[in-house]
C-alpha cells in the first residue's frame, strides 16, 4: 500500500443573491466566508464574530444538582476529595481547573491522574483503592469514567460516592454513579452537546459558584484552562466552544499563569499574538508529552504552579520530553508502515509492536490515517493484554465499529474519529478480522480520498494583505469552524527548495506575473524534484512573523499541476 497523495478539492458555491444583500455591511470576501460558514443575515453573522451565544444555565446538565450538592456537603464537612483525571490536555486541564474550584470553595481536595503504563485509561479498581485508603470520601472523574460499569460498582463496596463527569459518547446503560454528568446521554437538555472535558468541568465550577460564591473569584477565572483544554481536544470550536475559547485566550494573553508563560516561552511563541494553531501545535504536543513517556503529573503540576522557578524547570523539561516524542513517533511510524505494506486488509490499516511505546500509537496511528487516508490502529502487542490507539477517517465512526465488537474487548471507548482499547492477546486476531469486515461494509463504495475545502476560488493578483484583518475575525479557527482557504491557479514557480528535516517541506515563491507571493508547504517536499511549470494550489493566507519580522505568506495545503482536475 503506497500514500494516497491525490485529494479533492471542494470550493464553495458562490453566495447567492438575497445573502449577499442581506450580509452588505461586510466586505465581500468576509460575506463569502460567513455564507460558507452557515451565516446568510447581520444579527446572526455579527454573533458569530463576536463569539457570543445565548448561555444556558449549568443546571440543566442532567444530575448537575445532585453534583453540587454532594460536592458542597464534602466541602463544608471537611471530607476528602479526590479529582480524577485524565492523562491528555484535556483531561489535565479538567483537573486542575476542578482541584483550584474547590480549594477556592475551602474544600480538601487532591488530584489523581492515572499512569498511562501501569493503570491505563479511565478509573481502575486499584486507583479506587489507593484513593479510599487516603480517606477520599468523593470523587470526581473529568474527561473520564461513563463506560466504568465496574469500577462504579466497586467505588460504592468501598464507601466512595463517585461523581462522574464525562463528555465521551456512553453506551447503552450508564454506570451506576452518584451522578453522572454527560450532556450526550438520554434525557439531557444541555444544548451543547460538544463540550471537552474541561468544558464540563467549567460547567460544574459555574454551579458550584452559583450555588456557593466566593468573593474575588468567579469560574471565568479559569478560562484559559477551558481553552487549552478545548483546544487541545479537538472539539468543534462553533457554538459554546467557541465562546469559550475565544474570551480564554484573549485571558491568556493577559499572562496571570505562571506555567503557561514559561511553556509559550520555552515554544518559541509569543504570548501576547497566541491562537489556536499556537496550542495545537506548541503548547498542547508539550503538556502531552509527559504524559506520553512518563507521567501527566509534570504538565498537572506546570499549569498549577505559581513559582518562576519551578514553572521554568517544568517548562524545560516538557520541551526535551517533546522532542524524544517526535524521534520515537518517527521510528515507530517508519515500522508501523513496513507491517502494512502488502497488507491483506485494503480499508483498515493494523500495526502492533511489543515494543511499542504505548504512550505514542495514537500519534502514530494519526499519521497513518494522514498519510493513507484509512482508519488506522496501532497498538503494544503485550504476552496477556495488548492497549491500542485507534484513528479515523470522516467516512467511518471508529467506535461504532468497535462497540459492533465489544464482547471481544476489556475496554474501549472514543468518538467517531479517535479511540482507544485493551485487549487479551489471545483475541486480537479475532478483533482484527471482525473489525476489517466492518471497514470493508463501510467503505468498499466509497472514493477514500481527503477533501479540502476552499472558500472560493481567486486570482493570485487580487489577494490583498487588507483581507488578513477579515481573515482575523474567524478566529479561534478549528474543527468546526474551519481557517479560510482560497485555490488561485496557472502559478508559476519563481523558486522553490526543500527545508526541514530530511527536506520534508517546501519553501516557493509563486507568481501570476503581476504579484508574486512567499510560500510554505508543510509535508510536501517530495514535489521539489518534479515541480511542474505552472501550478493550482489550495492555501491559507497568513502573517509569518520570523526572528521578529512580519511578512504575509501563503500557506499551501496541496499543488497539483495546472489543469489537474479538482
Amino acid at each position: 500500500m503506497t500514500p494516497e497523495l491525490s485529494k479533492r478539492w471542494i470550493i464553495a458555491d458562490p453566495i447567492p443573491v438575497e445573502v449577499d444583500t442581506a450580509l452588505a455591511m461586510f466586505s465581500p470576501l468576509m460575506r463569502q466566508m460567513l455564507f460558507n460558514r452557515g451565516y446568510s443575515d447581520a444579527a446572526s453573522a455579527l454573533r458569530y464574530l463576536d463569539g457570543r451565544v445565548d448561555r444556558a444555565d449549568s443546571f440543566m446538565l442532567k444530575d448537575m444538582d445532585a453534583a453540587v450538592d454532594r460536592l458542597l456537603w464534602a466541602v463544608e464537612h471537611g471530607e476528602r476529595v479526590a479529582v480524577y483525571g485524565d492523562y491528555d490536555v484535556d483531561g489535565v486541564s479538567a483537573t486542575a481547573l476542578m482541584v483550584d474550584v474547590l480549594r477556592a470553595l475551602g474544600g480538601q481536595v487532591e488530584a489523581y491522574i492515572p499512569n498511562r503504563f501501569d493503570e491505563g485509561y479511565g478509573l481502575n479498581n486499584d486507583a479506587l483503592d489507593v484513593l479510599a485508603a487516603q480517606g477520599v470520601q468523593v470523587a470526581l472523574t473529568v474527561d473520564c469514567g461513563i463506560r466504568s460499569m465496574r469500577e462504579a460498582e466497586y467505588a460504592k463496596t468501598l464507601g466512595i460516592d463517585l461523581i462522574i463527569s464525562d463528555h465521551h459518547q456512553p453506551r447503552e446503560g450508564l454506570p451506576e454513579a452518584y451522578a453522572v454528568i454527560c450532556p450526550k446521554q438520554d434525557g439531557d437538555e444541555y444544548p451543547e452537546k460538544n463540550l471537552a472535558g474541561v468544558g464540563l468541568a467549567y460547567k460544574i465550577a459555574q454551579a458550584l459558584l452559583q450555588r456557593r460564591p466566593v468573593e474575588g473569584a468567579t469560574a471565568a477565572d479559569w478560562l484559559d484552562l477551558v481553552a487549552l483544554g478545548t483546544i487541545a481536544d479537538i472539539v468543534p470550536l462553533v457554538g459554546e466552544n467557541r465562546m469559550l475559547v475565544k474570551a480564554g485566550l484573549a485571558q491568556m494573553r493577559l499572562g496571570r499563569r505562571q506555567g503557561l508563560i514559561s511553556l509559550v516561552q520555552a515554544a518559541g511563541l509569543h504570548l501576547a499574538g497566541l491562537n489556536a494553531g499556537d496550542i495545537s501545535f506548541g503548547l498542547a504536543p508539550r503538556l502531552n508529552a509527559s504524559g506520553r513517556l512518563e507521567s501527566a503529573l509534570a504538565s498537572y503540576e506546570l499549569l498549577t504552579t505559581r513559582d518562576l522557578m519551578t514553572a521554568g524547570l517544568l517548562s524545560q523539561k516538557l520541551d526535551d520530553q517533546n522532542r524524544e516524542r517526535q524521534k520515537l513517533t518517527q521510528e515507530m511510524q517508519t515500522e508501523a508502515e513496513l507491517q502494512i505494506q502488502g497488507a491483506a486488509y485494503e480499508h483498515m490499516l493494523f500495526a502492533f509492536a511489543p515494543g511499542f511505546n504505548p504512550g505514542v500509537v495514537g500519534l502514530v496511528a494519526a499519521k497513518l490515517t494522514e498519510s493513507y487516508y484509512r482508519p488506522a490502529i496501532v497498538g503494544t502487542l503485550g504476552a496477556d493484554f495488548t492497549r491500542a490507539s485507534c484513528r479515523s477517517v470522516q467516512e467511518f465512526h471508529i467506535t461504532r465499529a468497535l462497540d459492533e465488537c465489544a464482547e471481544l474487548m476489556e475496554h474501549h471507548g472514543g468518538h467517531a474519529l479517535a479511540a482507544g482499547f485493551t485487549i487479551r492477546t489471545e483475541r486480537l486476531d479475532e478483533l482484527v478480522l471482525r473489525l476489517s469486515a466492518i471497514a470493508q461494509r463501510e467503505l468498499a463504495d466509497l472514493d477514500l480520498r481527503p477533501a479540502l475545502r476552499a472558500d472560493m476560488e481567486i486570482p493570485l493578483r487580487e489577494l490583498r494583505p487588507e483581507f488578513i484583518a477579515d481573515l482575523e475575525q474567524l478566529q479561534p479557527t478549528g474543527a468546526g469552524n474551519p481557517e479560510a482557504a482560497f485555490v488561485s491557479r496557472g502559478l508559476k514557480v519563481v523558486r522553490a527548495k526543500q527545508v526541514g528535516l530530511d527536506g520534508k517541506h517546501l519553501k516557493l515563491a509563486v507568481t501570476d506575473g503581476r504579484i508574486t507571493y512567499d510560500a510554505i508547504a508543510f509535508r510536501q517536499g517530495h514535489w521539489w524534484e518534479k515541480m511542474p511549470e505552472r501550478i493550482d494550489i489550495l492555501y491559507q493566507f497568513e502573517k509569518n512573523v520570523y526572528n521578529g519580522r512580519e511578512s504575509l505568506q501563503l500557506n499551501v495545503r496541496d499543488l497539483k499541476p495546472t489543469g489537474t482536475g479538482d
